[in-house]
């Protein structure tokens, strides 16, 4: 007998539950986006459309801190991406392609923790590290811990394409006298390569919207977009915070638009 088709949209309430969820998440997300483009200094009065506390981001007299902090935020999102998608793509190769070996299942629970452990926990445990090796906190420890924490990020979309491609591409390429260089370079590389942008896009914005391990790690005078901000806010909510929160959102959302292209492009083939 062949079984029901389950389709959890048929079910009373899931339409209201998931429209209830849709507006706890994005409904913040929206009301930044429009005071920041209020005329008026208030937070709650409303007095028109204006681009003025984007001008002000830009040209204000904290403008020198947020462009620092923002080449810092992107440099070191560069960075650690880079380095994370190059350490996962090694792993992922090893993990999938490599065959059995011993401590295989711990070698991916290790890959894997990053993401089952709270941040604070992390933020801490790197914090007590670089203290106990007598690191300077600075740029540096920032870069270190965004890589170690960006790599599970960058590992996951590069070992699902991995995956899904048939050893026998490879296998083909070995029997037309190529090396085991050559048929990883030329043939499942460029297999993998929507992968690979995808965990590297994935890593850059998991680095750059990151605060908790920055904001530990982090040395004096040293800070990126999202602790400038926390630090501002402090002082209290000005409009043109609710503006460059709305750039940085913005910048998310394209990143993590490009990698649902790429990935769907992919698919289609």
């Amino acid at each position: 007998m062949a079984s029901k088709q389950f389709d959890i949209k048929s079910y009373t309430g899931f339409k209201s539950i998931t429209l209830l969820c849709l507006a706890v998440l994005y409904a913040p997300l929206l009301v930044v986006t429009i005071y920041s483009f209020n005329a008026s200094q208030s937070l709650t009065n409303w007095e028109g459309l204006s681009l003025r506390w984007y001008a002000d981001v830009f040209t204000g007299p904290e403008s020198a801190k947020f462009k620092s902090a923002a080449w810092n935020s992107f440099v070191i999102a560069i960075i650690a991406a880079t380095l994370a998608t190059t350490i996962a793509t090694l792993a992922a190769t090893a993990m999938v392609r490599g065959g059995k070996f011993r401590l295989r299942t711990v070698s991916f629970g290790l890959i894997s923790l990053p993401l089952m452990v709270p941040e604070i926990v992390t933020a801490v445990a790197t914090l007590i590290f670089f203290n106990a090796i007598g690191f300077d906190r600075g740029v540096m420890t920032i870069l270190l811990a965004h890589i170690a924490f960006c790599i599970p990020f960058a590992y996951l979309p590069i070992s699902a394409r991995m995956q899904g491609i048939e050893d026998s591409y490879e296998q083909a390429a070995l029997d037309l006298y190529a090396t085991k260089r050559q048929a990883f370079t030329r043939i499942l590389l460029p297999l993998m390569m929507p992968g690979i942008i995808s965990g590297f896009l994935l890593a850059f914005i998991v680095s750059l919207d990151d605060f908790i391990i920055t904001n530990f790690v982090k040395g004096a005078g040293v800070e990126t977009l999202p602790t400038a901000i926390f630090g501002s806010v402090k002082q209290g909510i000005k409009p043109n915070i609710m503006a460059i929160s709305t750039m940085l959102l913005g910048v998310s959302v394209v990143m993590v638009t490009i990698s649902y292209l790429v990935g769907k492009s992919d698919n289609t083939k």
